[in-house]
């Protein structure tokens, strides 16, 4: 009886799929989970959870004048947010943009009383050093190749030092003299610290200066040449090398935009009190870059937006003012921060997970 032999089953390509169906390879996304692959996404949705969280337990905020105090705040922190962020997502960060907000400030207030000047010179000058400040720590950080963490807190230091002795040699006290009887403070008030009537409720014009600035930053990010470089040289600033990217240029430009930002809320601060306190801003870098964390920025680099830094701003505003509104125990505050933030970030950790799972 003859032997027969059975052939093995042939491996070969699966059968194309039929109408309607995929196989997995080429199978799109749905738009929502597209859309919670956002580094924003999180955020926003944190956001929305403090803002409704507190609506109920402090009834008060639900009124117009509470909200706007709430976006003053939070304009304060994301206008040095923003640039932050653009630096974060660059690959470094800044710890003396605090402080640089107060030598900002003391520049551009003992320049114009020392010397009996209109205020807008001591505003120009106060703009060079800042943008000085912060082409130093790139220089610094491209050409030393050092992080830069020490080499910015060896600025956080430096100013930290110079603020307070120097106006202490300058004025004789801890505190810049009053400069709202001085040439141009009417007009330098108008566009750093004045107010306008929205529905009967005063606004601040930081409000709408950090709109702006945010949409300015959205798009250099994603419709300019500029905007790629930054994702590129914080991915991989040798990849970034190789393919043309000036890795330099953009680290070096990014720290000044962080100068600009401490110089824009150093205006800010001086036009509104009139005065400066040399040893402010201690503490408000954190602020700062934990406004662009949980705006969905990492800080290793490469990753992140504008907008997301925009609603972390918010978060602290709407923490900072809700505490207040509800009654509460203000000791409490850097607790309760920390437990909403912390809430937040790891919201904003589950949806891009979610997300990219799908």
């Amino acid at each position: 009886m003859g032997m027969t032999q059975q052939a093995a089953p042939a491996v070969g390509t699966p059968p194309a799929p039929g109408p309607g169906q995929s196989d997995g390879r080429t199978r799109q996304r749905s738009l929502v989970f597209r859309l919670l692959a956002r580094p924003e996404v999180g955020v926003f949705l944190g956001a929305v959870a403090v803002l409704v969280f507190f609506l109920i337990a402090a009834p008060s905020v639900r009124q117009g004048s509470s909200m706007a105090t709430v976006l003053y705040q939070s304009s304060t922190i994301g206008i040095m947010a923003l640039p932050v962020a653009l630096l974060m997502i660059g690959g470094e960060f800044d710890l003396s943009s605090g402080v640089a907000v107060i030598t900002s400030a003391l520049t551009a207030s003992m320049l114009s009383f020392q010397l009996s000047m209109n205020v807008w010179t001591g505003v120009a000058v106060a703009l060079i050093v800042s943008l000085g400040i912060g082409a130093f720590n790139g220089w610094m950080v491209v050409r030393t190749g050092l992080p830069s963490f020490l080499v910015t807190l060896g600025t956080f230091l430096i100013l930290q030092g110079v603020n307070l002795a120097v106006t202490k040699l300058v004025t004789g006290n801890v505190a810049t003299d009053d400069i709202s009887d001085m040439d141009g403070f009417n007009q330098a008030r108008k566009v750093f610290a004045s107010s306008f009537d929205v529905g009967g409720v005063q606004v601040k014009i930081t409000v709408v200066w950090w709109l702006v600035f945010a949409a300015l930053a959205t798009w250099v990010l994603l419709r300019t040449r500029y905007g790629n470089w930054i994702f590129a040289v914080g991915g991989n600033k040798e990849s970034a090398r190789a393919v043309g990217v000036p890795v330099n240029f953009t680290k070096i430009t990014l720290f000044m935009t962080v100068g600009f930002g401490a110089w824009f809320v150093g205006m800010h601060n001086l036009f509104s009190f009139n005065t400066v306190q040399s040893g402010e801003g201690v503490g408000q870098e954190l602020i700062y870059i934990a406004a662009a964390v949980i705006g969905g920025c990492l800080l290793t680099g490469g990753y992140g937006s504008a907008i997301g830094p925009v609603f972390g701003a918010f978060m602290f505003g709407m923490v900072n003012q809700g505490i207040v509104y509800a009654g509460w125990n203000p000791d409490w505050f850097k607790a309760f921060l920390g437990v909403m933030l912390l809430g937040a970030v790891l919201i904003n950790l589950y949806v891009q997970r979610t997300a990219t799972r799908r």
